[in-house]
């Protein structure tokens, strides 16, 4: 019974991992300087200009040599969950 929560704690916290280095890399997204002259006020919009949609980001945090830590919890997690199921 250990040995099943040990591996379902690894493969929980392997997706933690990888979604805080993916989190903790940078931001979101890069808002866009004020424009505005200075003795003009900016309107109070309900959606400020910026959104959370990164603009130039791909998909290289999601590579091998930024998530390997993650993986590696995630893969002794899962031997561990099958040892149970094989033995």
């Amino acid at each position: 019974m250990a040995v099943v929560l040990i591996g379902a704690l690894l493969i929980v916290a392997g997706v933690v991992y990888m979604a805080g280095a993916a989190l903790w890399r940078g931001r979101l997204s890069d808002p866009a300087p004020a424009r505005a002259a200075p003795d003009r006020s900016t309107p109070n919009l309900a959606t400020p200009g910026p959104t959370l949609e990164p603009r130039r980001r791909g998909v290289g945090f999601l590579g091998l040599s930024q998530n390997w830590p993650g993986l590696l919890m995630m893969a002794v997690g899962f031997i561990l969950l099958l040892s149970v199921v094989v033995l």
